[in-house]
This record gives structure tokens, C-alpha cells and sequence, in this order.
């Protein structure tokens, strides 16, 4: 019993440390985030349809026709050209749907939100640039934009009530306010795998259901009545938590950690003692939760697949890989990418917990699991898009 307590204390501790530096590898090496999101980018891109069609039906609504500024919350902004491309993108939509209405362009102001370890200061550089590109694209018809910057956690509150007219999130609300309980069992895992056992599922389901109702909660508080959200997140196509969508690329990390337990470089108490506080949901896990807390209506709901590989923009052959990218990229470009997506994600977590020391190192292996990976299988990012009305 002693021992279960002590544990249970020590993952507590861990589970602190590690959501006080989950945030992305910073800066614009090329480890960082910055230089690794093309993945996101695609997944912000394939969703701009969907980011369309929410916006003019808010225009339908006159929602923000009879107000002076537009009010826009980021949330999970993470730092770099992403960031500023999302801002960018409903800015623009906004102003061409207020001149198919012949209406005035609203001023816009844009809160980038993240937690208080995310590279803002990278994001403040990029304004410059950001501001220019607007007035060049609209000229001054545009109306005023206003960028400032919301740090703190999304599982709490962040804005004044009923203060937002639009609210942003991509590939953000996949990560957990902690790491779930009950993992003990979970061992020489780093993540949900087909080793991992029913109340581990479970655990990690329990965790995602309970902070995606806190977020809608919190949501419907800060936004006017009439307003929007648009979530893109990744998630997986099946039903089973444990199936391979789900867990395949991140096994393969956890496979790169035990060849450095083998070679003495770091110790099983040290991997048991770590699990990624993420969560990969499936489309009904998401509808269910939305439906059965209330506060928003599903007005879309679409899924689309993202290739890991920034630079493969194949989608026709879904399950194989495509021979001629291949051909000419090389599967070793292709597995180089696929690794510094994961790395620009995961190094901080990692670091904090392994210590830097074996980093490097633990990221070469990996890259060479990946390349084995995707000698034989295509590997895709399963997403889904929801767009949300508050309800009265």
C-alpha cells in the first residue's frame, strides 16, 4: 500500500511537469515548431471551406453586422505562420462576405491564446509582416485589426462573459488539462497502444470527455449569444481507442525508449512514469459530448485525412505509398519530415522528463523506425472539423 502511494504521488508530481512545459519546441531551428507545422498548415488549409461556410452563416445571422469590432479568440495558437494564417484567413472571409452584403468591414481584434510556455515573442515578430499583408491584400477598406495575446490554460476562463463573437481552434483541444489517473498499468507505454489495457482506455476517454465539456462550458460564457466555434482536431476513424491510427507513429517512439533501456541510457521506472496527456477522439465520441452538455449546436460536422509528410500532397492512393513521390523525394526525405513533425511536438515533454542528454539520440532511432514504418504504409493524420452555434 505504501508503495501504490508513493506512485501515485510520484506521477502526480510528474503529471504537474509535465503540463507546465507543454508547449512546442520554440524558437526557428530546425527542431522548432515553427519549422515543423506543415502538417497543421494542411490540416488549417483543407479546413478553410468549412471556415467559410461558418462565417457566412454568421453573416445569415446578422451576428456581426450590428457591431463596430469582430471579436476573434485563437485558442492553442501556438507560435509561428500558422498562428498569423488563421487570423489572416477569417479576416479575409470576413471582409469578403460584409462586400457581398454591402456592408462595412468591422474592425477585428484577434487574442492569441496558449499556455505561458509558448514562444510568444516569435509571434510578435511576424506582426509586422502580418499587418502589411493585410492592407496590401484589402487596402484600407479593411477595417481596423487589432492582435493581442491571451496566455493561460483553455480548460480555464480567458475572457469577459459573452465578450467573443468567433472562436478558433486547431489541432489544440487533442491535448488534456493532465495526464490521466490510473495509468499504473500502463507500463513501457507512452501513449495508448495494443498492449494497453481496457481501464487504460478508459481512463484516457474519461479525461478527454471531462475537459471537452469544461471547454464548451467555459465557451458558452464568453461567447454573445449567436456566436461560433470552429474546432479542427486530429483524431481516429475507428471506434477502438487501440486501434492503429491511433497509436502507430507514437509506438514507434515508445519502441525508440526501450532500445535506450536496453543500452542502460535510462531506466523502466523512468518510462513507466511517463504517459503524452493527449487524446485522439473518434467522430461520435466528439458529437456525443457536444450533444449531451448542451451548450452549442452542431451546425457541420467533416473529417479528411492529412498526409504526415508535409511534402506528400497525394490523397487519391489512401493506402499505400505513393511510388513516384517517393521516387523522387526519397523515402528518406519523407521519414526526415514525418520525425521533425513529432519531435517539434514532443521534445519539450520528453526533455523534461528523460532529461537532454539522450535526445538526440532518441530521435535518430526514431527516425529510423519511421522509415520502416512508411517503407510499407502510407501514414495519415485522421481529422475532424466541427463548426458550433451557442445556444440561446
Amino acid at each position: 500500500m505504501m508503495l501504490r502511494r508513493l506512485f501515485q504521488l510520484g506521477q502526480r508530481t510528474i503529471k504537474m511537469a509535465t503540463i507546465n512545459v507543454q508547449h512546442m519546441n520554440d524558437g526557428n531551428g530546425d527542431s522548432s515548431y515553427a519549422s515543423n507545422s506543415f502538417l497543421q498548415e494542411h490540416a488549417i488549409r483543407r479546413a478553410l471551406p468549412f471556415l467559410k461556410h461558418a462565417i457566412k452563416d454568421m453573416a445569415n445571422h446578422d451576428v456581426f453586422f450590428k457591431n463596430d469590432c469582430f471579436m476573434i479568440a485563437d485558442l492553442g495558437c501556438s507560435s509561428g505562420m500558422n498562428t498569423l494564417l488563421v487570423a489572416s484567413n477569417i479576416i479575409n472571409i470576413l471582409h469578403e462576405v460584409c462586400h457581398e452584403n454591402n456592408r462595412k468591414t468591422p474592425q477585428s481584434q484577434v487574442c492569441l491564446n496558449d499556455l505561458f510556455g509558448n514562444d510568444f515573442n516569435n509571434l510578435f515578430k511576424l506582426l509586422p509582416d502580418f499587418y502589411d499583408n493585410l492592407k496590401k491584400d484589402q487596402g484600407e477598406s479593411i477595417g481596423g485589426c487589432f492582435v493581442s495575446v491571451v496566455p493561460g490554460s483553455f480548460y480555464g476562463r480567458l475572457f469577459p462573459d459573452k465578450s467573443l463573437h468567433f472562436v478558433h481552434s486547431s489541432y489544440s483541444i487533442q491535448w488534456l488539462s493532465q495526464v490521466p489517473e490510473g495509468l499504473e498499468s500502463n507500463k513501457l507505454n507512452l501513449y495508448i497502444s495494443k498492449t494497453s489495457s481496457l481501464n487504460v482506455l478508459q481512463a484516457y476517454g474519461k479525461q478527454f470527455h471531462a475537459d471537452f465539456t469544461k471547454f464548451l462550458e467555459l465557451r458558452y460564457e464568453e461567447i454573445v449569444c449567436g456566436g461560433h466555434m470552429f474546432i479542427t482536431l486530429p483524431g481516429r476513424s475507428k471506434v477502438d481507442p487501440a486501434s492503429d491510427d491511433c497509436w502507430s507513429l507514437w509506438d514507434l517512439l515508445t519502441k525508440s525508449l526501450l532500445e535506450l533501456l536496453k543500452e542502460e541510457l535510462i531506466r523502466e521506472s523512468d518510462i513507466n512514469s511517463f504517459n503524452f496527456p493527449f487524446y485522439l477522439p473518434c467522430e461520435d465520441e466528439v458529437r456525443n459530448i457536444i450533444q449531451d452538455n448542451g451548450s452549442f449546436s452542431v451546425d457541420n460536422m467533416n473529417v479528411y485525412e492529412v498526409n504526415w509528410d508535409p511534402d506528400d500532397t497525394d490523397y487519391t492512393n489512401m493506402d499505400d505509398l505513393n511510388l513516384e513521390h517517393n521516387h523522387n523525394q526519397g523515402i528518406n526525405t519523407t521519414m526526415k519530415n514525418t520525425a521533425k513533425v513529432i519531435r517539434a511536438i514532443t521534445e519539450p515533454m520528453l526533455t523534461s522528463h528523460f532529461g537532454s542528454s539522450i535526445i538526440d539520440v532518441l530521435y535518430k532511432k526514431y527516425e529510423k523506425h519511421v522509415e520502416e514504418r512508411l517503407a510499407t504504409k502510407k501514414t495519415r493524420q485522421f481529422t475532424i472539423v466541427i463548426s458550433l452555434t451557442k445556444n440561446e
